[in-house]
């Protein structure tokens, strides 16, 4: 496997470094993955504590391997992310000075082809994050109704030829169950028009997207996952996002914009006491990776980045 290389490291360094350099701060790293940004992190900071989340047994057992060395300041927790007040209640921790989400498929799900994720590989169509629980990729394609396959496949991978497509699979499915990637690619290359396959990359790009956010929730566990985030945010904490999708950014961009707003109605001349915003954005927009950066880790290339840090009390 290439050695694994964290998306935008100096950048999330210089965002948590206001925050995690004094005494006694705690960290959650709610998308462990492989360790590599949580490593990094726990490096610079010596009396950080670091609470780990991931739905992926395997990403856990490797990463309890990389982060062995900075002893009992590490606690890793299988858990989604969505479920963090939980896992911090477990610990006895019910605030936290740091949130670090690095959302989507990890390059260890990525790069193990017996995962499923990727389409250039034939492998089974599983794509669970948490390969112990759930239905798989195979079992949406083979059980879903036509229409919902059509939805799925519009609303997750943003697919212009979702209805194309769905008349294939189905078709296909009523002589033989799906249960590998790689008759699914040679259905997706013969459904997608050739004009399009030129110009919109590959095309079983979008599809696997779909489906990957389908076995696994993403979406949904995402929009549990921010108001649960941010209510355990101790005042002055930050908390950073990187998506890789603009699904995902959306909904993080709106979670995060809602709460730097002022509560106080429109119309009155001063700020009701309690009523501020409760974050102040610390990215315009959000941030990109630049080209050295990509040249070195192509992972980096769709990845935005957006940060926020607590100023004002949640609203009760």
């Amino acid at each position: 496997m290439a050695e694994h290389v964290p998306v935008l490291l100096d950048r999330i360094l210089e965002l948590f470094e206001p925050v995690l350099a004094k005494p006694g701060a705690v960290l959650v790293d709610a998308t462990l993955g492989l360790g590599g940004h949580s490593d990094a992190l726990l490096s610079a900071h010596p009396e950080l504590t670091l609470v780990g989340l991931d739905r992926d047994p395997a990403a856990l057992e490797r990463s309890a391997d990389r982060l062995r060395h900075h002893g009992d300041r590490v606690h890793l927790v299988h858990a989604v992310y969505d479920e963090l007040p939980g896992a911090l209640a477990g610990l006895g921790m019910s605030t936290v000075d740091g949130l670090l989400f690095d959302l989507g498929v990890s390059s260890m799900q990525l790069d193990r082809d017996e995962r499923g994720f990727s389409y250039a590989r034939d492998a089974p169509l599983d794509m669970r994050m948490d390969p112990t629980t759930g239905p798989t990729a195979a079992d949406v394609l083979n059980t879903y109704p036509p229409g919902e396959l059509v939805r799925i496949l519009r609303e997750y991978g943003e697919e212009r030829f979702a209805q194309r497509i769905v008349k294939s699979v189905v078709a296909a499915r009523e002589s033989e169950p799906f249960e590998r990637s790689g008759r699914l690619v040679e259905l997706l290359y013969a459904a997608v028009p050739a004009a399009s396959r030129r110009t919109g990359g590959h095309p079983a790009k979008r599809t696997f997207q779909a489906l990957r956010i389908e076995v696994n929730g993403e979406l949904e566990v995402l929009r549990r996952a921010m108001p649960a985030a941010l209510g355990a945010l101790a005042m002055g904490g930050r908390i950073v996002v990187e998506s890789y999708q603009s699904l995902e950014d959306r909904l993080v961009k709106q979670a995060l914009a809602a709460k730097a707003k002022s509560r106080t109605p429109e119309g009155l001349p001063v700020e009701l006491p309690g009523h501020g915003p409760e974050l102040r954005l610390l990215t315009r927009g959000a941030e990109q990776a630049n080209e050295a950066e990509i040249e070195a880790n192509p992972r980096a290339s769709s990845v935005r980045l957006r940060a926020a840090e607590r100023i004002g009390e949640a609203a009760q």
